[in-house]
Order: C-alpha cells, then structure tokens, then sequence
C-alpha cells in the first residue's frame, strides 16, 4: 500500500487573512488561484514585495486596523469605520483622536482589566484547590 499525499490547499481569502492582509488589495493572481500551504509558508518566510508594501502601508484588514488603533473589531464597527484603511489614514484617526475612538479604547482597557482579574482569581481557585485540607 502507497501512501498518496495530497497538497493541502485554501482559497485566497483564508492565505489572506493568515497573511494578515486585505484580500482586494492582493495581486490578481494571487486573488484568482488558490495557495498552497507550502507557498503560504514561502511567503511568510520571505515576503515579496507586494506583500511587505501591503503590510507597512495598507489597505489594512479590519484585525489589523483594530489592533493598530487599539479597540475591538466591534468597536470599529461603532465608530463608523467599516472598510479597510491604509497605515496613512489610521495615523490619522490615532493624531485626531476622534470621541468613539478615545471612549472604544477606553472600553478596551476595561476589557483587558476584567481578564486579569479574572484570570487571576481562577488562578487563586485553583491553587486552593490544590492544597490538602487541614
């Protein structure tokens, strides 16, 4: 008996969105074909130059222009920013400093606050919960 292999491949979107890119700004050959998982680890490893352009200036997807802003992809979703953005006009968003902007980030620190407790009081749980009972 042989051991047949098979290539495994993704569609665009999903080597787009591992890439960390938006997929309508991509080459159209890479938009049209499908990706293998080796030519996905190819173009990690060594970007060509489409790629390092897309990542240093955008269009950014939404993960990523949340992550560079610092509030959830809800949160943009809340201050009206729905499309995907280029490093220029994020820079912008972060110098204007926009109400919705200031109030999501604020919620977000919030959020990360309430993790670590909570975080933190399971870790205490579960420490008691391994020490033997006097």
């Amino acid at each position: 008996m042989t051991s047949h292999q098979t290539t495994q491949t993704m569609k665009p979107a999903t080597a787009a969105k591992k890439l960390g890119v938006y997929l309508e700004a991509t080459p159209a050959d890479f938009q049209e074909g499908v990706v293998s998982r080796g030519e996905l680890n190819a173009l990690q490893a060594d970007p060509p130059a489409w790629l390092q352009e897309l990542r240093r200036e955008g269009p950014h997807p939404r993960p990523v222009v949340a992550a560079k802003l610092g509030v959830s992809i809800a949160g943009l979703a809340r201050g009206g920013v729905t499309e995907a953005l280029t490093t220029e006009q994020i820079d912008a968003l972060k110098e204007e400093l926009p109400a919705w902007l200031r109030r999501e980030r604020a919620t977000q620190a919030e959020v990360r606050k309430e993790a670590v407790r909570v975080k933190e009081k399971n870790a205490e749980r579960a420490d008691q919960a391994r020490r033997p009972r006097t």
